[in-house]
């Protein structure tokens, strides 16, 4: 029998996916599974987005620009400048998805057995992107008791070899809802800077900020502009995740000419999602400002309610929609998947993402899970309330 590669054994599974078995079966016993385990908005897309579309008078779908089309790199170049990041059409390449630009970014800077290091608990397919290219993630822990904060600087220093060819940080953070702060971004600066070293930065979540915080992009940092790279994508900001469309934003010429190989050997991101992006642009702040709204009120309410469970710890979410809690249990993963085939109230169930696989270091979170709050409030409070009587039957079993 033909043999599976040695990269294709040690690809992880998805810990957000892995349980959609599980799920699936319970669904056909005819229990209702409340999903808490995927970062699917249900906020509606912008209908500017989804008519232009619908309104489109092309009669070809023809191949885009392998970087995309100048109309959509020049309207997003002019969304970033309202947020005071200074780039061009030309320092933009479309891709297909976040994913696709974090995995262009990849190849492009580092080469087998480079090391990248990822504050974590981190998105779980930066494991996926790297172990496809070969690359080692080092990974550096921080704390559900410094609510996911960046680790010291010097923590990050003892890291640092020879294989060290980069930092990737997601910001806000997804799985811990971390914004991080214009400080910290600036002590990461610093340090790539003193090793030449570059700085990636996963910013799919930037209109996400709450509490009167704002993000920082690393991109604000003017003297930055050779090592650092941004990761983009209108998936969560309009609740686009279907679309595919992100992008990849660098000021370094070298980094942009390299990812545009890679994207020309997957040809060109897809025209009619471009078209439903590029008229999103235009979406008024109103949409956010009501949109935060709503999420500043789920995270309070999800927090409220978790820290009533007595044992569960939760850190406090400052962007994105994602938080993690900690259990009183050993095994999350042995927990969501007994959820999904032995539990439910009033045929109802919840899925969860266990967080072991948001982790590099083998043994850590295995007592947490993921939480996306994606639901409007009614349905999440009632989704804790089978969360915590699921909790107490699991563990008086």
């Amino acid at each position: 029998m033909p043999i599976i590669s040695t990269k294709g054994n040690k690809m992880p599974a998805s810990p957000i996916r892995k349980l959609v078995p599980y799920a699936e079966a319970a669904k056909k016993r005819g229990v209702h599974v409340i999903h808490l385990n995927i970062g699917q908005p249900d906020i509606k897309t912008p209908k500017i987005a989804m008519d232009a579309v619908r309104n489109h008078n092309l009669e070809v779908l023809a191949y885009s620009m392998t970087e995309g089309s100048e109309q959509y790199r020049k309207k997003i170049a002019s969304y970033y400048a309202k947020n005071d990041i200074g780039v061009t059409a030309e320092d933009i390449i479309v891709t297909t998805g976040g994913s696709e630009a974090l995995s262009f970014v990849m190849g492009s800077i580092m080469d087998d057995e480079d090391e990248i290091i990822i504050p974590e608990p981190f998105y779980a397919n930066y494991n996926g992107f790297a172990t496809a290219l070969g690359v080692k993630v080092v990974p550096i822990v921080s704390s559900i008791d410094e609510n996911f904060a960046l680790p010291p600087i010097s923590e990050f220093e003892k890291l640092i070899t020879k294989n060290t060819k980069a930092i990737l940080i997601c910001n806000p953070g997804n799985p811990t809802g971390y914004l991080y702060s214009k400080e910290e971004i600036g002590q990461l600066a610093t340090l790539v800077k003193k090793y030449d070293l570059f700085l990636v930065a996963d910013e799919v979540y930037r209109e996400f900020a709450y509490d009167n915080r704002e993000h920082f992009s690393i991109l604000q940092i003017k003297d930055l502009e050779e090592n650092a790279v941004m990761v983009d994508s209108v998936s969560k900001r309009y609740s686009m995740c279907g679309a595919r469309i992100g992008c990849l934003v660098s000021k370094n010429k070298s980094v942009v000419q390299t990812a545009l190989k890679f994207a020309q050997a997957r040809l060109s991101p897809p025209t009619f999602a471009q078209i439903a992006s590029e008229a999103a642009l235009e979406t008024p702040k109103s949409y956010f400002d009501e949109v935060i709204e709503e999420y500043v009120g789920r995270r309070n309410l999800l927090v409220e309610e978790l820290k009533k469970i007595e044992g569960v710890k939760v850190a406090v979410p400052q962007g994105a929609f994602y938080c993690i809690a900690e259990l009183p249990i050993n095994n999350s993963d042995d927990f969501a998947q007994w959820l999904l085939e032995h539990f439910e109230i009033d045929g109802e169930t919840v899925m969860v993402a266990p967080a072991a696989g948001f982790y590099a270091t083998e043994g850590l979170g295995l007592n947490q899970i993921r939480i996306a709050y994606v639901l409007e409030k009614e349905q999440l409070k009632w989704a804790v309330t089978i969360l915590s009587k699921a909790l107490d039957q699991y563990l008086g079993r």
